[in-house]
């Protein structure tokens, strides 16, 4: 929500970004594309529970994620079904990682790490799915935004954890019942903000 809010601050960051990266010759569906690449890393470093590396990683990949959209703007080839591949490819990228956290052996608390990471996955899946239910029900034309937690924000802090899982794997668990409880809250805000709304 918070990065939501102050978007505008970072365009002026955006336009050097997309300047500096539109001289490599790749489209900005390739730019999204290749976000895989350092995810994938990401997940195997996750699999070794070396967990620096996973993090380096996983930010690459989210600086990638900056990239497309930048040099889209900066070409001037902004179009819908980049934006449309933009955030399926942003879906995959955070299961990707989420999935890692699943072969990673981490401690439990109160309930097994697996169960934590399944309600936040839930939790992250229907504060977007709920956005789109509600422009597909017609209750809206426009995307339902906000609420406590954003894609953004669940991955900075997704970051965070795996940064300190470096020094004590349980701080990663704390972070992950952290994201499964905000980001269930997340979802809660948008289904009753569209409620709110009118119907077309």
């Amino acid at each position: 929500m918070v990065l939501y809010k102050n978007r505008q601050r970072f365009e002026k960051l955006s336009i050097k970004i997309g300047s500096f990266f539109s001289k490599f010759g790749l489209t900005p569906n390739q730019w999204t594309i290749a976000t895989l690449i350092p995810t994938f890393i990401a997940f195997y470093f996750l699999l070794q529970q070396d967990f620096l590396l996973a993090a380096l990683f996983f930010i690459i990949s989210s600086f990638f994620d900056l990239i497309d959209g930048s040099v889209a703007r900066v070409m001037g080839l902004v179009t819908k079904k980049g934006a449309y591949l933009d955030t399926i490819i942003d879906r995959y990228v955070e299961f990707i990682i989420v999935l890692g956290l699943l072969f990673a052996s981490l401690p439990d608390f109160f309930l097994p790490v697996s169960a934590w990471i399944l309600i936040y996955l839930f939790g992250a899946t229907m504060t977007t799915y709920s956005k789109a239910a509600a422009k597909e029900k017609e209750l809206t034309r426009n995307e339902i935004k906000g609420g406590l937690l954003e894609r953004a924000e669940r991955l900075i802090l997704l970051f965070i954890g795996i940064l300190l899982a470096s020094f004590n794997p349980l701080y990663l668990t704390y972070i992950i019942v952290v994201l499964a409880i905000l980001s269930n809250i997340s979802a809660i805000e948008r289904i009753l903000t569209a409620f709110r709304l009118k119907p077309l």
